[in-house]
């Protein structure tokens, strides 16, 4: 039986979609969306802003004209209306769809090598393309600063409760430091402190957290939940998308975060929601979720429910709330340590 003419013209149309965005990943890896923001140019001028070669960017450009992302007048290319949806700057800038498209790419050949033997490499695998991680933290920002913003921070008094007594947030896997800034910005009694492994991460988070004149508030430095040190104990631990990665030492885990609490002190975990049946994952909040598991099965992780981690807390003697967001796709858990008696 010949495959269903309809099927594959659907998946030709998204085969044109995944194309468009591949192509987008270069022109925002490269800078080139950003370079040709203030105006037209050739491509020997485009070429010069972006430090890149000419002969690639001639080939880039005419892509970018085919799929309209660029206009062309005589020799010199500008941005189109759907080019410039693409500048990082742009406010709902699309550039993290066309991050996501490149990852997924990346992780995908990774897990069908690796299928065969069943290895598991770890985290390396997102350093293994270099224009892919410098990406990596103002991709997560674009994606999730928003709903922290606009629905996790006005939802959760802690954070509130830690800036009027002037208390210390730590950030473990920071990225480019987006959560400490934002909070930051919003809380002036607050100081954090964000670690993360790699040192692309703590570069750009350090320089962005100094361009907003937060540094005196905040520093960022290279650690992990078992290897970093702070004056005394912390009123606040954030692990935000970080948990599923340390998942495999879930015990060693939770009993580090209530040691480096004091008493009445919260863990904060953002992590996506896996649903409770394997028919949510149909749904188009879950669909998603169920490719990025499999990248992260590559890295040695999966995704967590919320029982998992209150039961995890509970185990350290710590209580948990939970709070869901994103019509459920994810969940907050705040885990709280007592205070003793």
């Amino acid at each position: 039986m010949s495959v269903d003419p309809a099927l594959r013209a659907e998946m030709m149309q998204k085969a044109q979609g995944a194309a468009e965005l591949n192509l987008a990943f270069v022109g925002v890896a490269r800078g080139l969306f950003d370079a040709l923001a203030e105006g037209a140019l050739s491509v020997e001028a485009l070429a010069a802003k972006a430090g890149a070669d000419p002969g690639y960017v001639l080939r880039w450009c005419e892509a970018a004209y085919a799929f309209e992302l660029l206009d062309a007048e005589g020799e010199a290319f500008s941005l189109s209306a759907r080019g410039q949806a693409f500048c990082r700057a742009e406010p709902g800038s699309l550039f993290p769809f066309a991050a996501h498209v490149a990852l997924g790419g990346h992780m995908s050949e990774r897990a069908a090598t690796l299928m065969q033997s069943g290895e598991r490499p770890g985290e390396r695998v997102l350093a293994e393309r270099e224009s892919l991680l410098p990406l990596f933290g103002p991709m997560l920002e674009a994606s999730f600063g928003p709903l922290f913003e606009a629905e996790i921070l006005p939802q959760l008094p802690v954070f509130a409760e830690l800036d009027a007594r002037g208390g210390v947030a730590v950030d473990l896997g920071c990225g480019n430091g987006w959560y400490l800034r934002r909070l930051a910005a919003r809380f002036p009694g607050l100081r954090g402190v964000g670690l993360d492994g790699f040192e692309e991460n703590i570069r750009q988070a350090t320089e962005l957290s100094e361009a907003q004149g937060l540094g005196g508030r905040l520093s960022f430095q290279s650690g992990d939940i078992f290897d970093f040190s702070v004056d005394g104990p912390v009123d606040l631990i954030a692990m935000n998308r970080a948990l599923h990665h340390v998942w495999s030492d879930a015990p060693r885990v939770f009993e580090a975060l209530r040691d480096h609490l004091r008493p009445g002190g919260v863990a904060v975990i953002w992590e996506p929601r896996w649903p409770d049946s394997r028919a949510g994952l149909r749904h188009p909040r879950w669909r998603g979720m169920a490719i990025q598991n499999l990248s992260e099965h590559v890295q040695g992780n999966h995704f967590l429910r919320p029982d998992e981690i209150e039961a995890a807390f509970a185990a350290v003697g710590m209580t948990a709330t939970r709070s869901l967001f994103a019509e459920g796709a994810e969940q907050v858990i705040v885990g709280t340590r007592p205070v003793e008696a």
